[in-house]
């Protein structure tokens, strides 16, 4: 039995590409990033860049992974947040986007709505 709040189930979106996208290695990420290779490992390994695994079991990358990996850099050296902050506040700024795009699409601008 549990009390309180329960967190909403979280699903992943399969993306089925209708153009193969060419996935970039390890090497290069990193090289793009500026970021050492273990380094873009254990982001991986703390969810804060996706990547999947070839069938030599080497990492891939979707090739908008440099630009994630500069934006949690980016969050590290600007505020004094631990990873698992940021990957909370990658979560929320991605929300947010999505709700700012939702927005756009009624026609509606953020700035004309009140806050409260």
């Amino acid at each position: 039995m549990t009390t309180g709040r329960q967190r909403p189930e979280t699903r992943r979106v399969r993306v089925y590409e209708l153009v193969p996208v060419r996935r970039l290695g390890l090497e290069e990420v990193a090289r793009r990033s500026g970021l050492h290779p273990d380094l873009v490992r254990r982001l991986v390994t703390l969810g804060l860049v996706d990547a999947t695994r070839d069938s030599a079991g080497r990492l891939r990358f979707d090739p908008s992974a440099p630009r994630t990996l500069a934006r949690v850099q980016r969050l590290r050296a600007g505020l004094p947040l631990n990873y698992a902050s940021i990957g909370l506040v990658l979560d929320l700024l991605d929300r947010i986007g999505r709700l700012e795009a939702a927005l756009r699409r009624a026609g509606a601008r953020s700035d004309d709505l009140p806050w409260t």
